[in-house]
């Protein structure tokens, strides 16, 4: 399957069409992996411009020393710097994660959350590259903090923005 059909047909894109991208994150609270975490979306802006992930310390989710597993800790911010690039620069580019990072801070033992925020600046200058060089390879970091606001990990993204042939630009 072509990348932009990949984007094109997936349930979740499907679900942003039909919902909005806002909602679609909100619902995204009974996405499988998401849903056994207890991972949601508390806060969504309008643009899709800033939004926040929370996710509880369970039983299930602990792991063998009794903190959050580290796999949840980066499943929490997996999906969202994409997301967000890619609802804001819209159906003219295909956007892929391209490589992660975690790096573990100290034991998460309460209550995580995850604010993500994409600049406007961010975007102009993922759009002047990709005009420039064909793609650009855009950098975004998150720290993960737990419920006296320490830093608990950092996650950091690398995505892939090349322009979708037969698309249209701008915002879906």
């Amino acid at each position: 399957m072509s990348s932009s059909g990949a984007q094109g047909g997936s349930v979740w894109r499907r679900l942003v069409t039909a919902l909005g991208p806002r909602a679609m994150l909100h619902a995204a609270r009974v996405y499988p992996p998401f849903l056994g975490a207890g991972i949601r979306v508390t806060h969504a802006d309008p643009g899709l411009r800033s939004l926040t992930v929370e996710m509880p310390l369970r039983p299930w989710t602990r792991n063998y020393v009794g903190t959050h597993f580290g796999g949840s800790l980066y499943m929490m911010c997996d999906p969202f710097f994409m997301i967000m690039v890619m609802e804001n620069l819209g159906r003219g580019y295909v956007v892929w994660d391209r490589s992660a990072e975690i790096t573990f801070l100290r034991p998460g033992r309460s209550r995580v959350r995850a604010e993500f925020r994409v600049t406007e600046e961010e975007l102009e200058a993922i759009r002047a590259a990709v005009a420039r060089d064909g793609r650009a390879a855009p950098r975004f970091e998150v720290t993960v903090t737990d419920a006296a606001g320490e830093a608990v990990a950092r996650v950091r993204k690398e995505l892939s923005v090349r322009v979708n042939p037969g698309r249209s630009s701008g915002p879906v």
